[in-house]
């Protein structure tokens, strides 16, 4: 019998979800898509949904892991929207009163072919939108 996820040790769970780089796949945005719908249809009072994250971005190397942002209004508690999520095949990775975090797509016997991580926030909690890109 294998090991649940939440039963491995670290170690374990490095070897089975290894960190690599890939070039940019146009398919990546299709995938956003799909899940932003999909979410849309099943999370109520979405402000915002954003792809967020390298792999947004056409011309780097990125994880191929599509990381999305949902913004709620603060008229809303996030703890509320975690069984919602949840039902909807995500993970509750780490909750605090004003972020939440999820994945999605972590099996195990390693990746499925789309994996995802949600960015629950309030309204305007959105740093991550913002990328100060130079050359010198």
């Amino acid at each position: 019998m294998e090991k649940k996820l939440s039963e491995m040790s670290l170690e374990e769970l490095w070897k089975l979800f290894p960190i690599y780089l890939t070039e940019h796949q146009p398919y990546w945005k299709e995938w956003y898509t799909d899940e932003e719908s999909f979410l849309k249809n099943r999370v109520p009072k979405i402000e915002r949904i954003s792809h967020i994250g390298s792999t947004a971005i056409n011309s780097i190397y990125a994880k191929p892991i599509i990381d999305i942002l949902v913004e709620i209004s603060k008229d809303y508690c996030l703890s509320d929207y975690k069984e919602v999520i949840v039902k909807s095949g995500y993970t509750c990775m780490s909750e605090t009163f004003d972020r939440l975090s999820f994945n999605k797509g972590y099996t195990e016997e390693g990746f499925a072919e789309r994996v995802f991580h949600l960015h629950l926030r309030y309204i305007g909690d959105n740093d991550e939108l913002y990328f100060n890109v130079s050359s010198k």
